[in-house]
């Protein structure tokens, strides 16, 4: 847990990956190709001293991420999220099972997600019930921009899609993670794209939808679609990382899920290993909207700051949180404070 100025915070880290791209396992060019693509992302928008070097990037150790996470990063519940990749990687580039191993070492600190492929069939179905079996699963990731064989992505609204989140639905699997984010070489930018999300979270409202990457560089698409859905969340996975980068740019983009979602429907994502927590949280920590913005976005809180950090997660994942961290419900109101004030 964080504590700054007396204060807990209670941290979830909502997308953490345990990948594998060291050259043995990359498969062909676009496996090459997609981790020196992730490998910007983090070159690019991290501090110079929290860079790794490539190989360390390619595969990082159990230690490495027990460290980086639990030891230095403040994170009290990581949750995985697999990506298979099974086109660029042999044995896949983040998988449930690998994910599965180290999280059996760690129970209480680790939850493992699963994933499912539409374009599988009712084989693919099958595996999603034996996952759920295997890991109790509460979620999924979801990437719909992954390449199979010679189709180059599917969307939530197919036909095959619905028999998959019916099953989700089925099995007590609530919370399906969605890249709708940033394209990676060699995927496709449309595959990604949030408008398939409007549909799938009016056909299943018990579900919750949290959009990785808040749709970026869709913002405004998400937003209006968010607005009228109440079960779609943000996830702030590579968002977080502009608060350094282009802090700016960071507080509008923040700014703009507070005002069309609320603070409720906010989660907080390092998208380790591109970026380590401790980073992010210390400086989301002490972060605030700039003043010639407040009179738009009103100014953040230190109640917002702990939902987004960590109780909007633990709420999705029945994550039993301590007292010292919780936030004070007063009926009828929500913390976020207006425009103008002075924050807590």
């Amino acid at each position: 847990m964080y504590t700054k100025d007396g204060v807990d915070y209670f941290v979830v880290d909502g997308h953490i990956h345990f990948w594998d791209a060291s050259e043995e396992n990359t498969a062909n060019k676009y496996g090459e190709g997609f981790i020196r693509c992730f490998y910007d992302y983090q070159r690019n928008l991290s501090p110079a001293e929290w860079v790794w070097p490539l190989e360390k990037f390619r595969k990082y150790s159990e230690q490495d991420l027990v460290h980086d996470l639990f030891e230095t990063g403040y994170v009290d519940v990581g949750i995985f999220q697999p990506t298979y990749l099974s086109e660029f990687y042999t044995d896949g580039f983040n998988t449930t099972e690998r994910n599965g191993r180290l999280a059996a070492k760690h129970p209480d600190r680790l939850i493992v997600n699963g994933a499912f492929d539409p374009r599988a069939g009712e084989a693919g179905l099958a595996e999603l019930e034996r996952l759920a079996a295997q890991w109790q699963l509460r979620g999924v990731k979801l990437y719909t921009a992954e390449w199979r064989g010679s189709s180059k992505g599917w969307k939530l609204s197919d036909p095959g899609a619905h028999d998959y989140l019916a099953k989700c639905a089925e099995l007590g699997i609530r919370n399906i993670h969605i890249h709708k984010g940033p394209t990676i070489w060699p995927l496709n930018r449309d595959a990604f794209d949030v408008a398939d999300v409007d549909h799938a979270a009016t056909a299943f409202p018990e579900l919750n939808f949290i959009v990785e990457h808040s749709g970026l560089p869709r913002l405004e698409d998400f937003c209006w679609i968010a607005t009228q859905e109440p079960n779609v969340y943000a996830g702030l996975s590579v968002v977080m990382p502009f608060i350094h980068s282009r802090p700016r740019y960071f507080a509008q983009v923040l700014g703009e899920l507070l005002y069309w979602l609320d603070e409720d429907r906010i989660t907080f994502g390092s998208d380790y290993a591109i970026w380590s927590p401790r980073w992010l949280v210390e400086k989301f920590v002490d972060f605030q909207i700039p003043e010639d913005l407040q009179s738009e976005y009103g100014v953040l809180t230190t109640g917002v700051k702990r939902k987004i950090l960590g109780l909007n997660l633990a709420r999705l994942y029945d994550i039993k949180v301590p007292e010292s961290a919780q936030v004070a419900v007063v009926a009828g109101q929500t913390d976020r404070m207006s425009a103008g004030q002075v924050p807590a």
